[in-house]
């Protein structure tokens, strides 16, 4: 197996948080963590992976400062997994995932869950790319300035 390479000190932000995510796994559980989810056995479940894989991505998750560790809420000698302020930072990544997904990998008509506004009701608004003034951008709208 390759051994991964660390991303930790490119100069690119999107590499970095790359490394800092780590991989798809990581990425479902963050999404979990959004539904949620809390305890170990919570993920396991809900994502059907291993306890090695789900224990190893969840150290990765807390030592870049993702997730932490609480006391259970309901008083037990458990801990629970939260979502730091750097964890709830990455909501509108799952979201702009979530939003890509539905475009581009179902079928029209397909069925798949819907991401809604908890008062309203309603499906979330799409997420759009925008100027410092507001106004709409695509890729061909920007540039990588050194």
């Amino acid at each position: 197996m390759v051994k991964r390479v660390s991303l930790w000190n490119a100069g690119c932000p999107v590499a970095r948080s790359l490394d800092a995510i780590g991989d798809w796994w990581s990425l479902l559980i963050i999404r979990d963590a959004f539904h949620g989810a809390r305890r170990f056995g919570e993920f396991q479940k809900g994502l059907g992976i291993s306890k090695g894989v789900l224990s190893t991505r969840l150290r990765h998750l807390m030592e870049r400062g993702i997730f932490e560790t609480v006391p259970a809420s309901d008083g037990t000698a458990y801990q629970e997994y939260v979502l730091t302020a750097k964890g709830h930072g990455l909501f509108p990544v799952i979201v702009a995932l979530r939003q890509w997904g539905e475009d581009y990998l179902f079928s029209l008509g397909e069925d798949h869950s819907l991401l809604v506004d908890q008062e309203e009701g309603k499906p979330v608004a799409r997420l759009e790319v925008k100027s410092a003034t507001g106004r709409p951008l695509a890729s061909n709208d920007t540039r990588l300035k050194d």
